[in-house]
């Protein structure tokens, strides 16, 4: 089998290459056949699961406002600082990609809890609580969700490189003027695919979700939190689940579309 540059792909790379596609594709297929299609709007629409599609649209939108408010100026000092400052921050931010969501939840929970200083700074300043509330559910995705933005914003600056900076700068420009007129725009695709992946990994966030924030109906249980009580009996049915297991698996095709729409010349 030869390849578009010509190169032909090696034979016994192609039996385990359909197996690992099979590993991929068929559960997804099995999900699509456990759907119930003449209840599905129904199921989908139900009280409980639109409650919890609700609260993910709305806490995934507000934790993807929040990782772009923090996550663009982060992404700018990594782009512009030093090999060695690139690189630790780098190693930093890439941390809740490889730890485990639990593990995130419990660090956040310590981390706001009502025993911790920061906790009772909050609590005696406010007079509330972040633990097992809908603000417990923002942050908690955007913890999770941040280094999607930042190391797709990083890219895109990093391959634009700091040239037109600089000559816009040896020109008299100041500096909120190449931020906005040179830096932002130069890093337009990155940010937008950074922010449709961020919003993608916020609203299908649960470990963390689940124990920084809790399952409660209405406050906090998103969609995946949702799912996983009605397949262990509770709350909304399972065809409810499988419907809000088809929400979230047309959301990630849609993610991947966009994503692949912006790549740099995608539309060649």
């Amino acid at each position: 089998m030869a390849s578009d540059t010509g190169v032909r792909v090696p034979g016994f790379a192609i039996a385990p290459a359909l197996l690992g596609v099979a590993l991929l594709v068929l559960p997804l297929l099995a999900l699509i056949s456990r759907a119930s299609w003449s209840t599905l709007v129904a199921d989908a629409t139900s009280e409980e699961a639109f409650a919890a599609l609700w609260l993910s649209l709305r806490t995934g939108v507000a934790a993807t406002v929040l990782c772009v408010l923090l996550g663009v100026p982060l992404a700018v000092l990594m782009a512009r600082s030093s090999t060695r400052v690139a690189q630790l921050l780098r190693a930093l931010i890439a941390v809740p990609l490889v730890l485990p969501p639990m593990v995130g939840g419990v660090a956040l929970l310590f981390l706001f809890g009502r025993t911790s200083p920061i906790g009772q700074f909050i609590d005696s300043i406010w007079g509330i609580s972040l633990p097992f509330s809908t603000a417990a559910v923002v942050i908690a995705q955007s913890f999770v969700a941040l280094p999607f933005l930042v190391l797709s914003v990083e890219g895109s600056l990093r391959a634009a490189g700091a040239g037109y900076e600089q000559a816009a700068a040896t020109l008299g420009a100041g500096r909120w003027m190449v931020l906005t007129r040179i830096t932002l725009p130069l890093a337009a695709p990155g940010l937008v695919a950074g922010i449709i992946l961020c919003f993608a990994r916020a609203i299908g966030e649960f470990g963390a979700t689940a124990l920084f924030a809790g399952n409660a109906p209405g406050v906090t249980q998103t969609m995946p939190l949702a799912i996983y009580t009605a397949f262990n009996g509770a709350g909304a049915g399972r065809d409810s689940a499988v419907a809000l297991s088809l929400l979230l698996l047309a959301t990630a095709v849609l993610v991947l579309l966009l994503v692949r729409a912006w790549r740099p010349g995608a539309l060649k």
